[in-house]
């Protein structure tokens, strides 16, 4: 029930429909390593070759649960988080993640509280993320 699970949600799901993808199953969590690290069993038993987390530290967890299940990330199942967080690239294997700019999203909430009816045009202008590629994506096999 959070707006940004739900603005996330539905940009992957118009992303995939602009593809002509069909999307797998939604897992839900809870955007903590333990909800990532839980849905290994519903990953593992919808047959999925790749996975994309609301955030990074879900994906963390979903890293640590599928190595102890005797699988390997990106060779069975890719894995790409959100937001970047600073140790995103040292998770083993590195996370493929997409940045989102906070400071600039900052620097905007701020102006539209003390800049007036210009910067609050601003600040509702989407910031554009960023596709961050590390070690944690393959083709499927």
């Amino acid at each position: 029930d959070w707006l940004e699970a739900e603005s996330r949600a539905e940009g992957f799901a118009a992303e995939l429909a602009a593809r002509g993808l069909t999307p797998g199953p939604v897992i839900a969590g809870d955007w903590s390593a333990g909800s990532g690290y839980a849905a290994v069993d519903a990953v593992r038993g919808s047959g999925v070759t790749a996975v994309f987390a609301a955030n990074d530290q879900m994906a963390l967890g979903l890293l640590s649960a599928l190595h102890e299940a005797g699988l390997t990330v990106p060779g069975d199942v890719s894995v790409v988080g959100f937001d970047d967080a600073p140790d995103a690239a040292y998770y083993w294997p590195p996370l493929t993640t997409v940045r989102q700019d906070f400071d600039e999203l900052a620097r905007r909430a701020v102006g539209a509280v003390i800049g007036g009816t210009a910067a609050a045009a601003s600040a509702l202008t989407p910031v554009a993320p960023v596709l961050v590629s590390r070690a944690s994506v393959a083709p499927p096999r």
